[in-house]
């Protein structure tokens, strides 16, 4: 979590700090890549993490049944148990994972987990815009959200802006990817080639023109 808000406040810095031509656009091919990923959900497969809050139901067994944290060491408490790491799983392996160590315990036992609190997802699963737009900002990423959504959420550009030279960041295979975004085309001429649909973490930045 820590690494990627790192990330994060890296890409923010760039994006601040861009010119009118702004950083390079990167590749072709992975601009493709980047851009092939399906947009249709938030996140494929939800993984814990501190901050978490983790509702433990065991079926007939009401007193081994709890709600607790993910603490900072990435483990949970649970009734008999004791500690198990949280952190980093599936609800349904962490479910799995404390059926196996309650099984010494009683008779094939069913767990289910329910995350009552998604603390550790609250700034992964933003995306922000910043630069030459009235608001520069961040909101939660929703399904079906795109460029103009969050440009106009942030109030649409200021007087400086050089919309045509608006970049999207991207992080894909373990590199951030620059791609270029024609947002003026996109508002002034009804052109929507590159008005891509956003993913968590993505960062649109719409930097001043040359004066």
């Amino acid at each position: 979590m820590l690494r990627f808000l790192g990330v994060i406040a890296t890409l923010g810095a760039v994006a601040l700090s861009t010119g009118c031509a702004g950083p390079t656009a990167s590749s072709s091919a992975e601009i493709q890549r980047a851009l092939n990923v399906d947009n249709s959900s938030s996140v494929e497969e939800y993984i814990l993490g501190p901050t978490d809050v983790v509702q433990v139901s065991v079926w007939r067994n009401e007193d081994l049944s709890t709600s607790v944290p993910i603490r900072p060491d990435g483990k949970i408490s649970v009734p008999l148990v004791g500690d198990i790491q949280a952190s980093g799983k599936t609800p349904e392996t962490l479910a799995n994972d404390i059926e196996e160590r309650l099984a010494s315990y009683i008779r094939q036992p069913q767990v289910s987990i329910v995350v009552t609190s998604m603390g550790s997802h609250e700034f992964s699963d933003r995306v922000r815009v910043t630069g030459a737009v009235e608001q520069p900002m961040s909101m939660p990423h929703r399904a079906g959200m795109t460029v103009i959504d969050v440009f106009l959420e942030a109030g649409g550009e200021n007087e400086f802006a050089s919309l045509n030279n608006s970049k999207l960041y991207r992080k894909s295979g373990g590199k951030v990817v620059v791609i270029p975004v024609r947002l003026g085309d996109i508002v002034n001429r009804g052109d929507i080639s590159t008005n891509y649909g956003l993913r968590p973490g993505d960062i649109l930045s719409v930097p001043e023109r040359a004066f």
